[in-house]
């Protein structure tokens, strides 16, 4: 069964070009050990919500915009056994890449799909 990491963070809009040279980059890394796709979505149309919103659950400030992405797996077990080499690998590889957002607002879960056509 697919399976798919997600992740919702916000990003500065003055640097989006960062953070997509970035995303090429950890996009490499995932597909090298068997990602199936790697999805980096910027917002254009997010509404606010009532009681909560993706806006709330980044913490989004005024100069960020919200980003959406995903990595598609073949299965959980792909996943789980490629998450170390990956997590090497971008110890090593983006060493001196700099990280255009802040991590702790990231939120981030991998879930199994249950449709998809």
């Amino acid at each position: 069964m697919t399976y798919v990491d997600g992740f919702l963070l916000a990003v500065p809009t003055k640097d989006k070009d960062d953070y997509l040279s970035m995303s090429e980059k950890i996009a490499t890394i995932y597909k090298r050990h068997g990602a199936l796709s790697v999805c980096e979505s910027w917002s254009n149309d997010v509404p606010e919500g009532k009681l909560n919103s993706m806006h709330t659950a980044v913490m989004r400030k005024p100069d960020e915009a919200i980003v959406f992405s995903w990595v598609t797996w073949p299965n959980k077990e792909a996943r789980d056994k490629a998450h170390s080499k990956i997590t090497d690998d971008m110890h090593t590889e983006l060493e001196n890449v700099p990280i255009p957002f802040d991590g702790a607002r990231m939120i981030y879960g991998g879930f199994d799909v249950i449709l998809e056509r």
